[in-house]
């Protein structure tokens, strides 16, 4: 009952907290509110669901926002909800195949890169509101307007902070809602004129926004022609998107993973984004993904079940239905307090604190994961972090091959090799060798050491030539079974053979007749 309880509670505070995002994101990618409040009700809803992450809250983003607005420039909404539907296709597609466990392969680092980077973006992103006016005729607070917004915002952040010490009944960032609505209430009664625009949220963003008023969503399909023409313009949009969604929602799981100490199920919860998407096209809405924000504020408010989601998405849609004028009260100040607590409590401030204690290479690759998810978005940041974070590995990995040598009983000169032999260490391999030095009968022990592709096949094949070009005979021994099978396989490409002998020792000799 008290889980049924804080899920509800947590949902309200969510939907307060939703609204002005997805109205923002509409902005971003120049659409109508209604579109982005739309996506934030579907995109919730479903998520919530059929998703594979109970707690974690879905709508409408920055992130697909920006990735979809040159679309809706160039060719109008309408090719917005096509490329959304595809882009739902493409989500379903993916957890389908399963991809969604590919997102184990994200180091440690690049996961910190992406959650300091975001929390700098939600940072960012709440600074505007501290500007009247919009577009390049915006100017900044200054005077009382500048110190009430300020006020409200420490008064907001004060009662998230301090009200848990006093008690959890009730989720803090909803009473720190009501509390400064209720002083903005007092404000406007007192008719203080020249700070309505700390006061109402919806002329913050837009000064041509008076009502949010709206019904429920009707399916609506693309008026877009049905040609190939037409889905060479969206795929490339629908793609992009797509995988930018999975990829926040997958490690936004994994982060909601990590504050739960539960495990959600990133394949399910593909097929979720993708069907909220899917829908999202033919309901007339923007699409979307997993909130990183949003699911902070529902984890911290103790909302941990599938309920908290549904509660916060039909919460949502009744606000816009039914309560849009209690949604303009809400001043944008309290709205912010929020944000900057989530972007506090998201921050990974450890990250700093261990950059002496980490490797140089991993502090990189924080700071640079960082900065590129601020400047360019989160699927590039993510990208260049993997990549950057695997020719560290295989850097590392590469140089850490040696060998020892000894001469046995009959004369011959063993070498004992330690290390992997893979494409980053194939050259290191090679160097370690000096046949011209050796007797004419040579044995490599790799019992520890393993092969583990193509480039460190080729590497003995090359070693094998040049004790051969000197008439000199190569013997590898204890190799594993994997890399006999990979010598068996590799077949005429490899100038070895491969047997076993009375001690089940793996044994490969260079064809000298």
């Amino acid at each position: 009952m008290n889980n049924i309880k804080n899920d509800l509670l947590s949902g309200l505070t969510v939907a307060l907290a939703l609204v002005p995002e997805a109205i923002a994101f509409a902005f971003v990618c120049h659409i109508s509110p209604m579109i982005g409040l739309y996506a934030a009700f579907i995109m919730g809803l479903v998520t919530s669901i059929i998703g594979g992450r109970p707690g974690m809250i879905s709508g409408a983003t920055g992130a697909v926002a920006v990735v979809l607005a040159a679309l809706v420039v160039s060719h109008g909404v309408e090719y917005l909800f096509a490329a959304v539907v595809i882009m739902g296709i493409l989500q379903l597609l993916a957890g389908l195949l399963k991809l969604g466990k590919f997102v184990r392969f994200i180091p440690h680092p690049v996961m910190l890169g992406f959650v300091n980077g975001l929390a700098i973006v939600i940072f960012i992103a709440q600074l505007g509101q501290f500007k009247n006016g919009a577009g390049k005729n915006a100017a900044w607070m200054s005077g009382p307007e500048l110190y009430l917004m300020i006020a409200l915002v420490l008064l907001t952040m004060a009662i998230i902070a301090f009200l848990p010490r006093l008690t959890k009944a009730v989720p803090a960032s909803l009473v720190a809602i009501v509390v400064t609505t209720a002083l903005a209430f007092v404000l406007r009664r007192a008719d203080i004129v020249h700070l309505r625009t700390v006061i109402d949220f919806v002329k913050m963003l837009d000064p041509t926004i008076t009502s949010l008023k709206g019904g429920l969503p009707s399916f609506h399909i693309p008026q877009v022609p049905l040609n190939l023409e037409t889905l060479k313009i969206i795929f490339p949009y629908a793609a992009l998107a797509a995988s930018v969604g999975l990829i926040e929602s997958l490690l936004t799981l994994t982060l909601v993973d990590e504050l739960t100490e539960t495990r959600g199920h990133g394949n399910r919860e593909c097929l979720g984004q993708g069907a909220a998407n899917l829908i999202c096209g033919f309901f007339g809405a923007m699409g979307g993904c997993a909130m990183i924000g949003q699911s902070m504020i529902n984890i911290k408010s103790g909302g941990r079940g599938r309920l908290s989601g549904v509660a916060a998405a039909i919460a949502l849609l009744a606000f816009v239905m039914l309560g849009s004028g209690f949604i303009e009260v809400i001043p944008v100040a309290s709205l912010v307090g929020v944000m900057f607590i989530v972007v506090i409590s998201t921050f990974e401030w450890t990250s700093f604190r261990n950059f002496k204690k980490i490797p140089k290479s991993d502090a990189f690759i924080i700071i640079l994961v960082s900065v590129i998810t601020v400047v360019e978005d989160l699927a590039i940041a993510v990208l260049i972090g993997v990549i950057v974070s695997a020719l560290v590995f295989a850097w590392k990995k590469g140089s850490q091959i040696e060998i020892h040598s000894e001469t046995n009983q009959e004369g011959s000169k063993v070498y004992h090799l330690r290390g992997q032999l893979f494409f980053g260490s194939a050259k290191n391999f090679a160097d370690l060798f000096h046949p011209a030095d050796d007797p004419d009968d040579v044995i490599i022990d790799f019992h520890y050491s393993r092969v583990h592709d193509h480039s460190g096949i080729e590497a003995i094949n090359a070693l094998a030539e040049r004790y051969c070009k000197l008439g000199k005979t190569l013997h590898l021994i204890d190799l594993s079974p994997e890399c006999a099978l990979l010598l068996d396989t590799a077949g005429d490409m490899v100038d070895v053979k491969v047997y076993e002998d009375l001690k089940n020792w793996h044994i490969a000799t260079n064809k000298l007749g």
